[in-house]
């Protein structure tokens, strides 16, 4: 099991209004939180694209904060969750650019996560039509990175895009290319990601008992590729709460205050590809916050990764034991401060992340290491 950080960018509005540089603040700890990150032995920072979405994410441009990150940092890797990759929105010969760009600049660090948009206010903005066409956007594109990072001269006339033959420079500092991925949500989506050679995010929410057939039907496809790119990014991660103290029920004290329902109701507010549902009020009403004394039961079903160490691993382990390769927790995306999320982090890292992570080398690597043994 490996770990990450998701760089959210969430901005609540009632802290824009109490201090007029809340946003370029957050903005800063998720870079400060990052490098930390790096510190701590965690291998991979995720950062998403995201566009007009008020309070859930400022953060549009991924490739710039990871270049931060890339130029601050020495071991994390610098992953994308995700890219774009529909035309109006990124151009693919821009993508791939700039992918490799951070592929070079970084040494070989960089993660390619890819998507289509999250939501009608993302997609609508842009020009296209309907959410429902990004899927086969997404589609024609996902193939044709690897053939622009490869060929000295790559064309291409398809529905969406078009280009006359060109060089695409640079190409990735990474052989063959940087490990894909892509965002997934259905049972569909994750057994096509499989079925791809893609590792897959997983945004879904729940208890991870509720995502272990997504896992599954995932881990059946992948083992029987065909990937787009040159090998096969065996990889599924999980997204989850996080908060580390020493002191369990000061930990559920804090969990309680920290507006996780809020950024949970944002989620489901700005989202509207994933289904709301029925217990999860239309906005602007909100999720309430869970009562202190409730979050033990969230904690024994996994549903959120919070408590002391052991309660922490507890719910680690249910993800390992369902097959997940990475959890990636963004803490800052609550309102618990960014100096109890560093201590959070600290404490993680010398308590439980050693009982989990035991390799140095990425799962990444070792994919495309293994591929390219064969």
């Amino acid at each position: 099991m490996e770990f990450g950080y998701f760089a959210q960018a969430f901005v609540p509005e009632f802290e824009m209004e109490a201090e007029p540089g809340a946003e370029h603040r957050r903005l800063m700890e998720n870079l400060e939180f990052a490098v930390e990150c790096d510190r701590q032995g965690v291998k991979y920072i995720w950062c998403p694209e995201h566009h007009f979405l008020y309070e859930y994410s400022h953060m549009p441009a991924p490739e710039v904060f990871l270049s931060f990150v890339g130029a601050r940092t020495s071991n994390i890797h610098l992953g994308t969750a995700i890219t774009n990759t529909t035309p109006p929105v990124n151009h693919p010969a821009r993508i791939a650019e700039r992918a490799a760009m951070l592929d070079q600049l970084s040494e070989g660090r960089f993660e390619f996560g890819t998507g289509r948009g999250s939501s009608t206010t993302e997609v609508l903005g842009f020009g296209i039509p309907d959410l429902d066409i990004t899927k086969d956007m997404w589609d024609e594109t996902i193939r044709e990175f690897p053939k622009m990072w490869k060929q000295q001269s790559y064309s291409f006339e398809g529905k969406y895009f078009s280009m006359p033959p060109r060089n695409v420079l640079p190409k990735p500092y990474t052989q063959p290319h940087p490990p894909m991925w892509v965002a997934c949500g259905s049972p569909a989506t994750f057994e096509k990601a499989g079925s791809l050679g893609l590792g897959a995010f997983c945004f879904t929410t729940g208890a991870p008992d509720s995502i272990a057939p997504l896992i599954k039907a995932y881990k059946d496809a992948v083992a029987h590729a065909t990937p787009v790119g040159d090998y096969v990014n065996d990889n599924i991660l999980c997204v989850s709460t996080f908060l580390c103290m020493e002191d369990r029920n000061e930990a559920f004290e804090v969990a309680s205050n920290m507006h996780m329902s809020y950024y949970s109701s944002l989620v489901f507010h700005w989202l509207d590809n994933i289904q709301r549902p029925a217990h999860v009020p239309e906005w602007p009403a909100k999720i309430p916050e869970p009562p202190a004394e409730f979050l033990p039961s969230l904690v024994e079903s996994g549903a959120v990764c919070v408590g002391d160490p052991d309660d922490v691993a507890s719910v680690i382990q249910k993800y390992e034991d369902i097959g997940c390769d990475q959890i990636v927790f963004s803490p800052l995306s609550t309102t618990m401060g960014y100096e109890r999320a560093v201590s959070s982090l600290q404490l993680f890292a010398k308590e439980v992340q050693p009982r989990f992570d035991k390799d140095p080398v990425h799962r990444t690597t070792r994919m495309r290491e293994a591929a390219a043994s064969v």
